[in-house]
């Protein structure tokens, strides 16, 4: 069935610092898209810019639609979030109200995949050390001996999304073992990708090195606290580039500190941007990043073009690549694309 594109306003309400490049306004026009631009700082200005508005698209973080905003945009059926985590946006309430929900995690893939096996590598070969102990003379190959190999080791991945596919997909020439933890990954497809789906207290128990990769729920706020770092060897490494809140950090900062597991690579923060005098800046066994695992040399272009076809299919009525909650019943009809 061919459905023809429709007119509608889209109210961009977040741009995140970034200017809308010409080609975005050109593609959505294309398309009947009537793009609404303005940056948004009070929940009274998106109520004014987006109060006409059948869809609203944050570029950015911002968390102006929690607190019962949804009530101030009648004519809201779709939320927009670039990037994968959509914490900011109220996704319980959107679904109660028929409106869907959908995000862009392959416009971030790339680069959150590359961080990740980066700081891997990083911890892996105590690179940091390395480097420190060079430039002081200290000219001892043996001094900060590497960690971990990767040959016949174990990879726990929690959340099997776009991001832990492609960490997966770049690391499976050094022949690991792959374990995943996702409640939503069902056997049949994990065993088609060449994963193990197993139990989190497994992945933690049997994995050298463990990667988070899903979103902020309340159900994984502090899903890894201390009875989970616990369950994890003494020699394992911990990579966190989801949302800092998953984590525990407290008792993060008690696992580095007395050895339930080896070294952390750290791009989020349960209060970002961390205080100046947080333990964690303190121990030689974390490397730390600014909550940059989604930045690449590409630079934004791939987010904006994400948006834009995620937006083109919706105005075409189609269900859009990725949703969030895609048990929800739409408010418009929507077709399988």
């Amino acid at each position: 069935m061919t459905i023809q594109a429709q007119t509608l306003k889209v109210a961009l309400v977040d741009l995140d610092g970034h200017p809308v490049p010409p080609w975005v306004v050109e593609s959505l026009t294309g398309v009947g898209v009537e793009l609404l631009v303005r940056q948004c700082n009070s929940q009274g200005e998106l109520a004014d810019h987006a109060k006409e508005a059948e869809i609203v698209w944050l570029f950015g973080g911002s968390r102006l639609l929690h607190g019962g905003t949804l009530e101030l945009l009648p004519r809201c059926w779709a939320i927009v979030r670039t990037g994968s985590g959509t914490d900011n946006v109220p996704v319980d309430e959107a679904t109660a109200r028929g409106i869907v929900v959908a995000n862009t995690p392959s416009a971030l893939s790339d680069g959150v995949s590359d961080h990740v096996i980066a700081l891997i590598m990083t911890l892996a070969r105590r690179l940091p050390q390395q480097d420190r102990e060079t430039r002081a003379g200290i000219f001892d190959q043996n001094l900060s001996r590497p960690r971990n190999s990767f040959h016949g080791r174990t990879f726990g991945l929690v959340g099997f999304g776009h991001i832990a596919r492609d960490v997966y997909r770049k690391l499976s020439g050094f022949g690991m073992k792959w374990l995943v933890h996702d409640p939503l990954l069902k056997p049949a497809e994990a065993a088609a990708q060449g994963v193990q789906l197993v139990p989190l207290e497994t992945l933690l128990a049997e994995s050298d090195f463990v990667s988070l990769h899903c979103p902020l729920t309340p159900t994984t706020r502090r899903l890894i606290g201390e009875q989970e770092l616990r369950r994890m060897k003494p020699t394992a490494i911990l990579i966190n580039t989801s949302r800092g809140p998953v984590v525990d950090e407290s008792a993060l900062i008690r696992a580095l500190t007395d050895g339930w597991i080896s070294a952390a690579g750290i791009d989020v923060f349960e209060q970002e941007p961390p205080a100046r005098d947080n333990p964690l800046f303190k121990l030689d066994n974390v490397v730390l990043t600014p909550h940059s695992a989604s930045q690449s040399g590409d630079g934004i272009e791939p987010r904006w073009r994400a948006s834009v076809e995620t937006l083109q299919t919706l105005a075409k009525h189609r269900w859009p690549p990725s949703c969030v909650n895609r048990h929800v019943k739409p408010q418009r009809d929507l077709f399988a694309g």
